[in-house]
């Protein structure tokens, strides 16, 4: 494919483009012959050869051949076939201008209105003709507003006199709301940002001779970051706003991202063990990998926004609307180096930023991998519940390391139903998906052979995957422990063993929602061209056996628990142009009915326990305190302020108090890993918390290993299922 573009600077491509509009554009191909062309090019790619695609080129493609390239995988390959009509469009372009203003602050109604005649056709435009030019003149102008907006938040700050008596807000969270009309209504917004911003510092008991320089040159940072964007760049932010306009998680990655991605390095906090999401522009923190820097510090949260990141003691750069890439390169530095993390926590509403600082470490796989623990559960009767529990955090594949999830799953319950366990809890309460294979045969270890996954493909064409049948190990009580991060491959194995009657789901009142399949297309396949991008596209939807999706809705527990992860924010249904819910007709397989007739005995049992609990308690404060501070503005009165930071601090300390207090009583406890699993005799049980950390260790880390709540009460959910399971004949 051949397309010879001159490749103009930003200023330029923005005067080409306001010329261009006074013109009608001309079509290089009629739609029926370039339809026939990408499929052709889409069949190349298939059947090519990896040598052959890995060939060297005679000519580098330009922003034209990737784009039509891109547009060309999307249309035709997307779950949902979008057809590039005046709704695909007006995604598009609403999605750019989120790209690059989510918080809704820089562009006006005035740009909406310049830009209107792009909105109708830019599917097209792109697709057809590849002309970047689009991108390029949007983003001129996000530049010419952005500097408007520093250029008054330096002088206001230099100029203002800061009064926090009143009785004024400020709101955050401006995604969902109007753009500004005019330049009057951005400077009032911009005025009120630079407020919040000033009072955070404040509150931070910081004087103004501190951080009024901070607070300039975060400004001007974020300015001269995105002002040194090239042309590759920008058409990056563009061509992955175009596949999000299909759905959340077809993406677009440039050379960089592709490299990234390949390396297992996608969207990861790379050498602080974590995962982020962009929402609207603002960065949050997706999972933690167990045993990396952030998990093992207790001091970053799923849901936390990344305001800023510094290395060392140097300033922090903000990261608001940065590409992916660029967050990586800051948060990427040398093992044993100190990054430090501007964060709002989870649930806060902006109203106390705080900063993490995490020594960057290796990332360990070993960390990844299945654990098993054993844990002697005393009754009221004075008798002992041996108990098993097996944390998987991913569906991970056979490798060097290890044997596969599945594989590794399978050594660790033989040694359990060795060690004489009465009951299982499978806890995925943080395992984000991983290997469709692995996950089938995961499940295999709890049911005969039978189905375990439908999948349809954007043909209407449904495959069934099926579990081996000599595969299965454990029969016994199993309850299997989920959350608001239980993700794609975790909720397949939930939804099956829940449909099969099987097992107990315990945990978030949902799963995440994630229900589609992704496949990874590098341009150089297509293109024959090394050193450049992919598109990863979504190809197929997930179904459970009974022939319910699990996408969007995710799978709905047995019996709901309290937790801090059960936050409306995080969720599939959260993401903007989510793929729908709905059905295909269900598999044949066995329903063991174990849960239903003991259902409403064990949920009492438990709704007694939990409402008794001030742990409990504590946890359903601080979820309605998230969940009214997401919904309501920012107070900008200084004492209010002060007050509600110390009602949250106050909560977290009776928390923390209370797990630490819980696990100070922790039964006997033993932990199996992968190398002591055949090693002969149990391991010593694990040490508890010491009562006098109680009082003293106001630092420990939350949600460590002997301070999860959920997992505590799925135990007792366990031995209830176990005993009520002996009164039901069989």
């Amino acid at each position: 494919m051949v397309c010879l573009i001159l490749h103009l600077p930003v200023v330029a491509g923005a005067a080409f483009g306001r010329f261009a509009k006074s013109r009608p554009r001309i079509w290089l191909l009629t739609a029926a012959r370039w339809h026939l062309a990408v499929y052709g090019l889409l069949l190349a790619a298939v059947f090519t050869t990896d040598a052959l695609a890995d060939g060297p080129a005679n000519e580098q493609p330009t922003e034209t051949d990737i784009a039509v390239v891109t547009a060309g995988v999307l249309e035709h390959t997307q779950f949902s076939h979008w057809p590039l009509n005046e709704l695909l469009s007006t995604r598009v372009f609403a999605g750019y201008l989120d790209a690059l203003d989510g918080s809704h602050l820089l562009f006006r109604q005035s740009d909406l209105d310049e830009f209107a005649w792009l909105r109708p056709n830019l599917a097209q435009m792109t697709a057809f003709e590849g002309d970047p030019w689009p991108a390029h003149l949007i983003y001129a102008c996000f530049l010419e507003r952005l500097a408007e907006q520093v250029n008054f938040a330096t002088n206001y700050l230099q100029s203002a006199k800061f009064d926090f008596t009143g009785h004024d807000t400020w709101q955050p969270e401006r995604h969902d709301l109007m753009r500004p009309r005019d330049l009057e209504t951005a400077r009032a917004l911009w005025r009120d940002q630079v407020r919040s911003d000033y009072l955070q510092e404040k509150l931070a008991g910081l004087p103004p001779a501190d951080f009024l320089p901070r607070l300039r040159q975060r400004y001007v940072r974020r300015l001269q970051i995105v002002g040194r964007f090239d042309h590759n760049e920008v058409l990056e932010i563009y061509l992955d706003a175009f596949a999000h306009a299909f759905d959340p998680h077809s993406d677009y990655f440039g050379h960089e991202a592709a490299q990234e991605f390949n390396t297992e390095m996608n969207l990861s906090l790379v050498g602080i063990g974590g995962s982020l999401e962009d929402k609207g522009g603002n960065w949050i923190v997706g999972d933690l990998v167990p045993g990396g820097p952030a998990a093992q510090s207790g001091l970053l949260h799923p849901g936390d926004r990344i305001m800023g990141i510094a290395q060392g003691d140097s300033e922090p750069e903000d990261v608001t609307a940065v590409p992916w890439w660029h967050l990586a390169n800051l948060i990427r530095g040398p093992k044993g180096s100190t990054v430090r993390l501007i964060i709002i926590p989870v649930g806060q509403g902006s109203a106390a930023t705080k900063t993490v600082s995490l020594v960057r470490q290796d990332v360990r796989l070993t960390d990844e991998c299945a654990q098993a623990t054993i844990v002697d559960l005393p009754l009221t009767n004075h008798a002992t519940l041996r108990l098993g529990i097996i944390n998987l955090p991913i569906f991970y594949e056979k490798s060097n390391q290890n044997g596969g999830a599945s594989a590794d799953t399978a050594r660790l319950l033989k040694r359990l139903g060795q060690e004489g366990i009465t009951g299982l809890i499978l806890d995925l309460q943080r395992n984000r998906g991983g290997s469709l294979p692995e996950a089938v045969g995961l499940a295999g270890l709890f049911i005969p052979a039978g189905p375990v996954v439908q999948t349809r493909d954007s043909t209407g064409q449904v495959e069934v995957e099926t579990s081996p049948g000599t595969n299965a190990l454990y029969g016994g009580p199993l309850v299997v422990l989920t959350s608001r991060l239980s993700a794609s491959a975790s909720e397949i194995v939930a939804g099956a063993l829940q449909d099969y009657g099987r097992a107990l789901i315990v945990g978030d009142s949902s799963t995440f929602g994630k229900g589609t399949v992704q496949n990874l297309v590098p341009l150089r396949k297509i293109l024959h061209v090394s050193g450049f991008g992919a598109v990863k596209v979504t190809v197929a939807k997930f179904y459970r056996p009974s022939g319910a999706s699990t996408q969007l809705k995710g799978v709905i527990p047995d019996i709901v628990l309290p937790s801090e992860t059960d936050l409306p924010s995080i969720g599939e249904a959260r993401l903007p142009n989510t793929l729908p819910w709905d059905l295909v007709p269900p598999t044949t397989y066995t329903n063991f009915d174990w849960v239903r007739p003991v259902l409403s005995e064990i949920c009492a049992k438990s709704r007694a326990r939990v409402n008794a609990d001030p742990g409990f308690r504590l946890v359903r404060a601080k979820l309605a305190a998230a969940v009214t501070q997401e919904a309501q503005p920012l107070s900008l009165n200084e004492t209010s302020r002060r007050q509600e930071n110390a009602r949250a601090d106050e909560l977290q300390t009776e928390l923390r108090q209370l797990r630490l207090a819980d696990s100070a009583r922790r039964p006997r406890t033993y932990d199996l890993t992968l190398v002591n699993v055949e090693t002969v005799g149990l391991p010593p049980a694990r040490p508890p918390t010491p009562p006098t950390a109680v009082a003293t260790q106001a630092h420990v880390a939350d949600n460590g290993p002997d301070d999860d709540l959920e997992l505590r009460e799925a135990e007792n959910i366990l031995a209830d299922y176990i005993q009520a399971l002996r009164a039901v004949p069989r």
